[in-house]
């Protein structure tokens, strides 16, 4: 370990495998270590040993889940947008050779007591049980508005200025109920709270365009979710890594961030050895995270509770889809932060036949978390076993330019990857000097 490296990467999770992914692709003298033995982090997928081994070490997995490389089971439960961020750059880095790709088979919402299936067209907002008659008449003119919106020609603005007006001024302008808003902000546009609602409208008419573009790509669902599980998508960009000259060291304990006498970074030590490099860049737990003494380069932003359920059925109420997300709106259920639930099956390789795997999650809000999330674990009918966590949400107290130490963010409770895309664009700014810059291919999807 005498060389000189550009960059150190310190975690193999999704965010900083594709950083060092693209470093690499960049010229970058890549060294990327982890002090687990298997690739992924936080977002790692555990077959059925490792799940018992982290969440009840002194319990051996049933029998009759059967075989345990049948399974793959998230740690953070994430589909990806077909049309958004993460997709671009699987497809820049042609990192999708080596992944195959499944549709997530249905997109639901919960209100008044139901799950629903989300209307992402006009024909499907016709149809839809989530409105009635008038109220579905006014839908469709917003969705039509939508659709027809063209910055450069005025005669489509309806008098509204997306960047001017709140989301709040367009609601009311088509006189959309609160329940009808609710599923557009929160199963659409895909906000974990309300916030958004006084905002500028421009990020919320982008999302919500995302959100029908993506469905209209595969149909079904707007979400594709990888064969094998999530824990794949930080292999897959490893491997680009590995391809472009990155040197990969797993399983290696991290025991110091070694800077000089001005806390400028150069190196990081394991054990007697110690590594330098121009660079680091690691997530959270490398740098303070849940320690006390030391210096802190992380501060915590508040917890995400997350239970992984083994159920034998697919979730009641989802016309027995294989795959499906489900999504329970605050105002639903009294709380400031939205129920994300999230179900895969045997179908994408990640479980064995006749097992569901559903992940319910939230932001946490008071002092017993596993209650918050009670309306979810009761849409999913009979569970054979859950294991439950709550994992803090670190982010990093400064920018890294003054000492070359860069720090990524914790996973948080949104049910896709593209606030993950949005932090490797940050730190890859702030790392390279200049923006991200990627082009524009398709992804082959399986049936």
């Amino acid at each position: 370990m005498d060389e000189e490296y550009d960059v150190v990467v310190l975690g193999t999770g999704l965010t900083e495998c594709i950083l060092s992914g693209l470093l690499s692709v960049e010229g970058k003298k890549v060294l990327h270590m982890d002090r687990n033995d298997y690739y992924g982090g936080d977002s790692a997928s555990l077959n059925l040993t490792q799940l018992y081994r982290k969440f009840r070490p002194d319990q051996t997995p049933p029998t009759e889940l059967g075989r345990d490389r049948d399974y793959a089971v998230d740690l953070v439960p994430k589909f990806i947008i077909a049309s958004g961020e993460l997709t671009k750059i699987l497809v820049h880095t042609d990192v999708t050779r080596y992944l195959e790709f499944k549709q997530i088979a249905g997109s639901f919402v919960y209100r008044d007591g139901r799950i629903s299936k989300v209307p992402s067209t006009e024909m499907e907002a016709v149809r839809s049980p989530l409105m009635g008659l008038f109220e579905k008449r006014r839908a469709k003119k917003f969705f039509e508005f939508l659709q027809n919106w063209k910055d450069e020609d005025p005669a489509t603005h309806q008098g509204i200025n997306l960047d001017t007006d709140s989301m709040k001024a367009v609601y009311e302008k088509f006189g959309l109920e609160p329940g009808t808003q609710d599923f557009i902000g929160h199963s659409m546009a895909l906000y974990l709270d309300d916030d958004y609602i006084t905002k500028p409208a421009r990020p919320t008419y982008d999302r919500i365009v995302l959100y029908t573009s993506s469905m209209a790509r595969y149909g079904k669902s707007p979400y594709i979710y990888p064969l094998y599980g999530l824990g794949e998508l930080p292999q897959s960009f490893a491997r680009l890594s590995a391809i472009y000259g990155g040197t990969y060291m797993l399983d290696k304990q991290i025991d110091e961030i070694v800077t000089d006498a001005d806390g400028k970074f150069i190196g990081v030590r394991s054990g007697d050895e110690t590594v330098k490099a121009k660079q680091v860049i690691g997530d959270p737990s490398y740098f303070g995270a849940g320690k006390d003494g030391g210096k802190l380069r992380v501060v915590e932003e508040g917890k995400v509770v997350r239970a992984i359920c083994i159920l034998k059925h697919p979730i009641p109420g989802t016309e027995d889809t294989d795959s499906v997300q489900i999504i329970i709106p605050q105002n639903q259920v009294g709380r400031r932060n939205d129920i994300y639930i999230a179900m895969v099956s045997s179908t994408h390789n990640v479980c064995a036949k006749d097992v569901y795997v559903a992940i319910v999650s939230t932001i946490v809000e008071t002092e017993r978390p596993e209650q918050e999330i009670a309306p979810g674990l009761q849409l999913l009918g009979p569970i054979y076993d859950k294991f439950i966590s709550v994992s803090p949400l670190y982010t990093p107290t400064s920018d890294g330019k003054s000492d070359n130490i860069f720090v990524t963010r914790s996973y948080d409770a949104t049910s896709h990857f593209e606030t993950v895309v949005e932090d490797v664009q940050d730190v890859w700014k702030r790392v390279v000097g200049s923006d991200l810059v990627l082009k524009k291919r398709e992804v082959e999807v399986e049936a």
